[in-house]
């Protein structure tokens, strides 16, 4: 980096790490709204995670599932580059071993869009089916997990379950159907929550579904699956577990999130850092720090990449119950305003920015704005990461962590920065207009942004080195 352009970023860091109360309490400054008496903030937290079953080959036990839920007509999601591998070859003969019939839509798009979507849901309409199984990365799975809101819910307008202010972010109430998810990557988690991920086109941003309602009815993690990724896709994936563990350890607390809500079905899914998915997060980075870099370097280390298809899973319970921030939050218009940027090792024929690489790219910038709140929560996990924090000061939390993520990505080779990826100051203004929406899980941050230290964020990560 020239010397100037390390000095600018330097400075803004600086700045964002100064400036802004450093008071939690004055954190956060949220409406609030009617809860039990004397209640402004919230006051419990929920927990909700899907059955899992770990195990080497354990996919082939789908069929028996099935049959054991009393399953008659199955619609089977992936997409078409998956549909070719062994992971949707297993499910399907074991799904014909058991006479379960089903019928295969294999046109999810990786990094879904509204219209994929509306897609996957018009054929599920008219499949009229009595369970579900997806077999993909989280592309494939939040698309299956939207197919079967609104196939259970069909005179509902796709909006009225997007997340608010995009949509109109209402509770689930409808019984949905059986869902059995299979995850082939390790990352998104999202075999564990209850959160489905689009790009919404209109406005080039990514937003949501958040229910606990539409979470899987059981996952499968066989980590036999995890042999077929390229290993850009196992270091993307990879980095979404990282930010995953990171972020919903240092959310906002569940009882400093307002309002409390007046009834426990609008509590939302993401809650806030709570003692459970606490233990969950840490244990994750712990797997991340020390199989990460083996899994993308050796294809077939099955003990690393073992590790890290679980390690999804942990951190997907800790953050599907805890939330993520603003790594997430502003990863979502780096990924929908891409240009031409193309992800090596990924099989599309659309530009793309992958969910991990969107997400961690700005993490060394988010966690040393972060950090003066609950300086010892980021200390505590750039000592996970390999820091040495012996002689480190409280109130350089964030640039030990910042500077622990930074040599953590260096060593895969990760691009440096949002330049990299096809970014300038001048696209700033739109990915600052991007972020806005993302109220879900920005103002679960452990402290408040304006627009000017989102500005500063996103220049700061424009170079990562």
């Amino acid at each position: 980096m020239a010397a100037a352009a390390r000095a600018r970023v330097t400075h803004l860091l600086r700045h964002l790490q100064s400036t802004a109360c450093q008071c939690p309490t004055h954190s956060h400054t949220y409406s609030q709204a009617p809860g039990p008496p004397g209640k402004t903030a919230d006051y419990a937290f929920e927990m909700a995670v899907s059955n899992i079953r770990y195990g080497a080959g354990v996919t082939k036990e789908v069929g028996m599932d099935l049959q054991n839920m009393g399953a008659k007509n199955v619609c089977l999601m992936t997409d078409k580059n998956l549909s070719r591998l062994p992971p949707v070859q297993i499910v399907m003969d074991s799904l014909s071993k058991n006479g379960i019939s089903f019928q295969v839509y294999d046109d999810v798009r990786v990094e879904p869009t509204d219209g994929s979507f509306m897609d996957a849901i018009e054929f599920a309409k008219k499949g009229a089916f009595d369970a579900y199984v997806a077999v993909g990365g989280g592309s494939t799975m939040d698309t299956c997990k939207a197919a079967n809101l609104y196939a259970s819910s069909p005179h509902s307008e796709f909006l009225d379950y997007v997340n608010a202010p995009i949509g109109k972010g209402k509770p689930v109430t409808v019984p949905l159907k059986p869902l059995i998810a299979v995850p082939t990557t390790s990352g998104t988690g999202s075999e564990t929550t209850g959160v489905a991920i689009f790009d919404y086109e209109h406005l080039k941003v990514k937003t949501g579904i958040a229910s606990r309602a539409i979470k899987p009815t059981l996952g499968l993690v066989d980590p036999l699956h995890t042999l077929h990724m390229p290993c850009q896709v196992v270091a993307n994936s990879g980095f979404d577990v990282l930010c995953h563990a990171l972020e919903s350890y240092t959310a906002i607390p569940y009882n400093m999130r307002s309002p409390c809500p007046s009834n426990p079905i609008q509590r939302p899914a993401y809650q806030g850092s709570n003692p459970i998915s606490d233990i969950w997060a840490v244990h994750a980075l712990q797997i991340v720090a020390k199989y990460l870099k083996r899994a993308v370097r050796n294809p077939d280390d099955l003990e690393a990449r073992s590790k890290m298809h679980l390690a999804s899973a942990f951190a997907g319970i800790g953050f599907g119950n805890a939330g993520v921030h603003l790594c997430h939050g502003m990863s979502y218009p780096i990924s929908g305003l891409v240009k031409t940027y193309k992800a090596k090792e990924y099989n599309v024929d659309h530009p793309l920015v992958p969910h991990g690489l969107s997400v961690v790219v700005t993490s060394p910038a988010v966690f040393t704005f972060t950090a003066q709140m609950f300086p010892e929560r980021h200390l505590e996990t750039a000592e996970i990461l390999g820091a040495n924090i012996r002689t480190a000061r409280i109130q350089d939390a964030g640039p030990v962590l910042a500077d622990a993520l930074r040599k953590f990505l260096f060593d895969l080779n990760v691009d440096d920065g949002l330049a990299a990826l096809g970014y300038s100051k001048d696209d700033i203004p739109s990915l600052v207009k991007g972020t806005l929406p993302q109220e879900r899980v920005t103002k679960l941050a452990p402290r408040a942004q304006s627009e000017e230290d989102l500005s500063a964020l996103f220049e700061a990560s424009m170079k990562l080195y």
